[in-house]
């Protein structure tokens, strides 16, 4: 893993500077170790700087930290294991159901099924709501 420091803040909006020829890729996950953060790379602003969004709080974050590159996207679990269960963005259980154990994760940024890949059904869906 390659390693950066933060050089500007604005709000969940955060600009990191790596070495020119170790910039990471555009959708690569960046971590901040000690603040346990997950930032995601938006886009390359030159001279070995990109600019990434928080994928959570970014209070106490500060200008100097170290941040290290997954060279990786983010991605979370798929799978019959994540039906009915609720994540946040980093596909972390946040229901109390205890942990996942998926058998597979996906990037978030992959493309969306084929439409012929869909289930169909023909089931009336109860919304609750009366239509007259």
């Amino acid at each position: 893993m390659s390693s950066g420091r933060i050089v500007q803040i604005i709000g969940a909006v955060i600009d990191v500077e790596f070495p020119r020829d170790d910039v990471p890729k555009v959708y690569d996950a960046l971590l901040v170790p000690e603040k346990e953060l997950t930032l995601e790379v938006q886009q390359q602003l030159g001279d070995g700087v990109v600019r990434t969004i928080a994928m959570g709080a970014s209070e106490g974050v500060s200008r100097g930290l170290s941040v290290e590159n997954t060279r990786a996207p983010i991605s979370v679990p798929v799978g019959i294991e994540t039906l009915g269960r609720i994540m946040d963005v980093l596909g972390n259980p946040i229901d109390d159901c205890g942990p996942i154990g998926e058998k597979e994760r996906a990037s978030i940024h992959r493309k969306a099924p084929a439409y012929d890949e869909l289930a169909a059904s023909d089931d009336l869906l109860e919304t609750g709501i009366k239509v007259i």
